[in-house]
């Protein structure tokens, strides 16, 4: 017996609104990385409609944390489609996949990182890379990339591990440019910036280093039309934070005038909404959040020096939700505080959760 049209398209109405009902009622979820020592784990929260989250559950990562600031950015990152999570385990030299699914995570690999003490990660058009802080363990830095299959499997890319500028350059993040055909490396030590081009195959070629707008670049990224925003921390000098901007062009990175003060202390980490209009930086050691307006050259100017003040001390991560409505903030890896991010772009405390105590990496969805 047929369903009648009107049935049909009474049933579809139905399903139309309770799938609307169920997706604004849990839009998504914020990811962070225990990073225990005694075995790493991801923390997944359930995000609510109103930004504010509740327990979702842990999931392995068969790895190992360090139990302590790593100093990065980037350790926890979900793919660009969403359907991956990568986590480093910086206690056991490997990385772990996950493949998000509904109601967590599933465990799909687990692989050696390629060097020693993995730090960042980055995915695009399913190659990642990662970096190895192995100069602070006796070793040397290098970057090291991986094939990810249509399971979450991940495969070595023969020929890709290259190293940094020198054995120990105190490397904070790993990211691909706009165009996913070149690397980008912030060495704190240094005061360079590791570039390294990138062959049809994904195999990373040697590094190119040019120095530093800024001091101290530690986070960055990316905005419009190939720009690149680079948290300057300065070595932690009270005050004397700022934020570079740069443009890929040619696979060559260009400075965008001279870097922006903040008047902020380390400047760590930085976002830029999915607009491109907007920059914010955690300081570290203020306990603030910076607001930056970004023009349609890439040129920074600072809106708020102080457009947040964090309830943690210590903000050492931070990411935006689709849509840019909510800004989340590890502070301290103790805890995850979400704001509001409002059209005018103010910030209001709308959630916080505890996290286990060296936690690091956070990523949003």
């Amino acid at each position: 017996m047929s369903l009648k049209w009107s049935t049909v398209f009474s049933l579809f109405l139905v399903f139309l609104f309770t799938g609307n009902v169920l997706a604004q009622g849990n839009p998504g979820a914020v990811y962070v990385a225990s990073n225990s020592a005694a075995g790493n784990s991801v923390m997944r929260f359930v995000r609510n409609a109103d930004g504010t989250l509740a327990p979702g559950g842990s999931f392995s990562t068969g790895g190992l944390g360090t139990g302590s600031g790593l100093g990065n950015q980037g350790g926890l990152i979900l793919s660009r489609d969403d359907r991956w999570l990568f986590v480093v385990n910086a206690g056991s030299d490997d990385i772990s996949a996950f493949a998000v699914t509904r109601d967590g995570l599933r465990l799909t690999d687990r692989k050696p990182s390629g060097g020693q003490r993995p730090l960042s990660l980055t995915e695009s058009r399913s190659i990642l890379y990662v970096v190895n802080v192995g100069g602070a363990v006796g070793g040397s830095d290098n970057i090291s990339g991986f094939y990810v299959t249509r399971r979450g499997k991940l495969f070595g890319i023969p020929n890709s591990t290259q190293p940094l500028n020198q054995a120990s350059t105190g490397p904070a993040q790993i990211g691909f440019n706009s165009d996913s055909n070149a690397l980008l490396v912030t060495e704190k030590a240094t005061n360079q910036l590791a570039v390294f081009r990138l062959d049809r195959f994904g195999r990373a070629r040697p590094g190119e280093f040019v120095n530093s707008n800024g001091a101290t670049p530690f986070g960055f990224a990316l905005g419009k039309r190939d720009q690149v925003f680079v948290s300057d921390a300065a070595g932690g000098a009270p005050g004397a934070s700022a934020l570079s901007a740069y443009e890929f062009e040619g696979g060559k990175l260009n400075t965008i005038g001279q870097p922006v003060p903040s008047t902020q202390t380390a400047a760590c980490w930085v976002v830029v909404t999915a607009d491109g209009r907007l920059a914010f930086t955690t300081n570290t050691g203020s306990n603030t959040l910076s607001e930056f307006a970004l023009d349609f050259d890439g040129a920074p100017t600072l809106v708020n020096a102080t457009a947040a003040f964090t309830s943690t001390p210590g903000p050492i991560d931070m990411a935006l939700s689709q849509g840019d409505r909510y800004l989340y903030v590890l502070e301290g890896g103790v805890a995850v505080e979400g704001l509001e991010l409002a059209p005018d772009g103010s910030l209001t405390h709308v959630t916080g959760v505890a996290v286990p105590r060296g936690s690091n990496g956070l990523a949003v969805r």
